[in-house]
């Protein structure tokens, strides 16, 4: 008796250029690296419709922050490497929520892409649950969307939201800074996710290198350097929380310096940053140098080395420094509070 294979037709949407089966299958294949990220809070299993977390208390404050990993998602296209962009998006929404004092709760992101391919899916959400394993928050759900002719084939759309908690009392505001205080800059792990439209002109399209090409006056290649992992602040500084009071915390993001810093100074005073103070590392110098790229420019599109800024009293400065390297870190003594009107001064 013969058999026969029977073949299922290709569904219409699938013809269309969506794969619900392949999309499905995926979302299964990852439900284990999902669930090792669960905490306390969490109420429910990844596939509801809405996730569910216990509330943190009356006393507590709930602090929400939505981020993208914007074009440095064209960098892990080019390397075909996906798994740092994952670990990009949540890193850079705790430090959002951690200048503010709150410690992270759960994490939702959004993939938007052309079409679904697994090997790339996994890879990203290997990073997300990574970096929410490090950052003590569960990955609490989120929303893959397979739209063809939206994305060029193989890339996508990263966002992510995440929902952090901070006592009533613990809230940092920047309001008490002062003259006098002082700042201290945490060095960052590379342009975290900022300034890569720039960034990729110039090291592609100006300098013509491509990702596995050794970045001049460096060690690494191209491709290592623009994908190294958005750094998480969240051990050193909720480490300092319990030393010194700390008066005011900025995110060094899009806007650099002059946009950034200002969102957390009382209106009657100045940050000056001393900039020889710190080392600018050879990626900002050769961008700066080969795109002739005008210093104050450089200093408002990237971090410039300087991934968060703490502002602490002028008598805590020792005791915060010394905290910090015993956590890991290698802070630098990097400005001062003056009297003002709200702005940045960039000196040296």
């Amino acid at each position: 008796m013969s058999k026969k294979v029977i073949k299922r037709a290709k569904s219409a949407y699938a013809a269309a250029g969506v794969d619900i089966d392949s999309k499905m299958n995926g979302i299964a294949s990852i439900k284990k690296m999902v669930k090792a990220t669960r905490t306390a809070g969490v109420l429910n299993e990844i596939g509801s419709f809405g996730g569910f977390f216990a509330s943190p208390g009356k006393d507590k404050i709930l602090v929400a922050s939505t981020d993208g990993v914007g074009t440095k998602l064209k960098i892990a296209a080019m390397a075909r490497r996906h798994d740092t962009v994952g670990q990009d998006i949540v890193n850079h929404c705790v430090n959002d929520i951690l200048v503010q004092g709150a410690t992270p709760l759960f994490f939702m992101d959004y993939v938007g892409i052309s079409k679904f391919e697994g090997w790339i899916f996994e890879q990203v959400v290997s990073g997300l649950c990574k970096a929410c394993r490090e950052n003590g928050c569960a990955l609490l759900g989120g929303e893959t969307a397979e739209m063809p002719g939206l994305y060029p084939p193989s890339e996508y759309d990263l966002v992510g939201t995440i929902v952090g908690v901070v006592g009533r009392r613990e809230v940092i505001t920047g309001k008490t800074i002062r003259p006098d205080d002082v700042m201290i800059g945490l060095p960052s792990s590379g342009l975290h996710t900022n300034g890569y439209s720039l960034a990729r002109k110039v090291i592609f399209e100006t300098a013509k290198l491509k990702p596995s090409d050794i970045l001049p006056g460096t060690r690494k290649t191209v491709s290592e350097i623009l994908l190294a992992v958005h750094k998480s602040y969240l051990k050193p500084v909720t480490t300092l929380m319990k030393s010194v009071k700390i008066k005011g915390m900025a995110h060094i993001t899009g806007g650099g310096f002059p946009d950034n810093v200002p969102r957390v100074l009382p209106a009657t005073v100045n940050a000056v940053f001393d900039r020889s103070s710190w080392a600018i590392p050879e990626v900002y110098q050769f961008i700066q140098r080969v795109g002739k790229v005008d210093r104050e420019e450089m200093y408002r599109v990237f971090n410039m080395g300087i991934g968060m800024v703490v502002v602490v009293r002028k008598q805590d400065v020792e005791k915060s420094l010394a905290v910090l390297k015993n956590a890991g870190e290698k802070p630098v003594l990097i400005g001062w509070i003056e009297k003002g009107n709200r702005k940045v001064r960039l000196i040296n």
